[in-house]
């Protein structure tokens, strides 16, 4: 009973809200539901309605699954701080870190989902039922990955904050075996959707052992850029105290991590353009054009101006502190991150096919449809979590037969828990 009444209680706080508030579910339920009735017509009419065809048979949707894998990962750069070291600052928003991994996670799935002709067979990916497929099949091995980080990012933060909202305490070792599985989990998500693409013998594109240390350095960028326009977003909206710290760190990692992706991605171009061959025509296509055609040519370079741009306003100092720069530099390493990982680095690897045609892809409106509906879905569960979060960390909500003010002060006594952590740790890094 305990356990539904903590249900009950959130379901409540996230259905209550100001007019703001539903006016922005309002405009999320309105993507859901364009999303929704284009997906039947997909269902009634076929895959014909997008832009893919034998020749280009992953388009919009896998490039958003590649993605969005990437920006679930990030999680992990809040709870190794968090749970490992036990860093206070990241202690208190790590939650949100791992519900915004909940939210990518399940439009993960529902990417790969949208993009089956016949979702009705989708049991051949389940291990048991379809276990023709299995252990062979990477499908198969992406499916489980996806699934348990899913599970870990909700029984984390769900554990913690049913604690909470009994006003008792929770296992730390419990919680500490479970961060450090979901961060070995956060890689192997990552991993596996790498040798998914490389694995594929016959599209030299994706045929590089840099394709898994490069998919780590573009999650860790794009992944924390996100978090910080996150936590931007709710320190504006619900005056949610984001610490400065954590910001910092946040904006060290995705700077570092560019840096890293743009040193792999010159020396794949070093190796594709140098000696080139018939393997290299992928790239050429992506870069330079091929045959005549070149449709993805000013993407991928905008991509790596957004990129480059990025780098610059994180390596200075004073841009990186400024959070409107910083801001601007995370929307650009977001932006730039998701056409070169998603459109410039899923369809080249068709073009040309193994028979050495050149048929060029470009989603068409019914996939932006449908892709806008999946991104409502993960955006409405978000939010959604977000409510019951806050209250229940700032003492807000609680169980009705614990007493309101020992709620109160148990939080108050965390908050100098905390700063007493903070003000060792600052006298630790100064005595000699």
């Amino acid at each position: 009973m305990k356990l539904i009444r903590f249900f009950i209680d959130c379901a409540k706080v996230s259905l209550s809200g100001n007019t703001a508030y539903w006016a922005w579910v309002s405009v999320l339920l309105f993507f859901i539901s364009m999303g929704g009735f284009t997906y039947l017509e997909q269902m009634r009419v076929g895959l014909v309605i997008t832009g893919m065809s034998d020749q280009v048979s992953w388009g919009f949707y896998v490039s958003n699954f590649t993605f969005l894998v990437g920006v679930a990962a990030a999680a992990v750069m809040l709870v190794i701080p968090a749970y490992i070291f036990h860093n206070p600052d990241a202690k208190r928003v790590v939650l949100l870190g791992e519900g915004l991994a909940v939210a990518a996670s399940l439009m993960c799935m529902l990417f790969v989902s949208v993009d089956l002709g016949r979702p009705d067979r989708i049991w051949h990916l389940s291990p048991w039922p379809g276990m023709f497929n299995w252990p062979s099949s990477l499908l198969t091995w992406d499916v489980i990955v996806l699934s348990g980080y899913l599970g870990l990012n909700l029984a984390i933060p769900g554990y913690i904050l049913y604690n909470r909202y009994q006003g008792t305490e929770y296992n730390k070792k419990l919680v500490f075996g479970a961060a450090v599985l979901s961060m070995f989990w956060a890689i192997s998500i990552h991993t596996v959707t790498a040798f998914l693409f490389a694995s594929n013998s016959a599209r030299p594109f994706w045929a590089s052992a840099l394709v898994a240390p490069r998919f780590l350095a573009t999650a860790f960028c794009a992944g924390p850029a996100f978090i910080i326009l996150a936590f931007s977003v709710m320190h504006k909206v619900q005056a949610f105290q984001i610490g400065h710290k954590v910001i910092d760190l946040l904006s060290v990692i995705v700077a570092v991590s560019m840096q890293i992706n743009l040193i792999m991605l010159a020396a794949e171009l070093f190796v594709e353009f140098y000696a080139e061959g018939q393997h290299s025509a992928s790239a050429r296509y992506l870069f330079l054009g091929l045959d005549g055609k070149s449709a993805l040519v000013p993407w991928i370079w905008s991509a790596q101006a957004l990129n480059v741009g990025a780098l610059i306003l994180l390596m200075i100092e004073k841009t990186r502190k400024n959070y409107y720069f910083l801001a601007l530099a995370c929307v650009m390493a977001v932006i730039g991150i998701w056409i070169e990982k998603g459109m410039g680095f899923v369809i080249p690897g068709f073009i040309p096919t193994p028979l050495g045609e050149v048929f060029e892809y470009m989603p068409t409106w019914m996939e932006v449809k449908v892709a806008l509906g999946v991104y409502g879905i993960g955006a409405l569960v978000f939010t959604l979590m977000m409510k019951p979060l806050r209250a229940i960390q700032l003492g807000l909500l609680a169980n009705p037969n614990l007493d309101l003010v020992a709620a109160k002060q148990l939080y108050e006594q965390r908050e100098r828990e905390a700063l007493e952590q903070r003000i060792r740790g600052y006298e630790t890094k100064i005595d000699p």
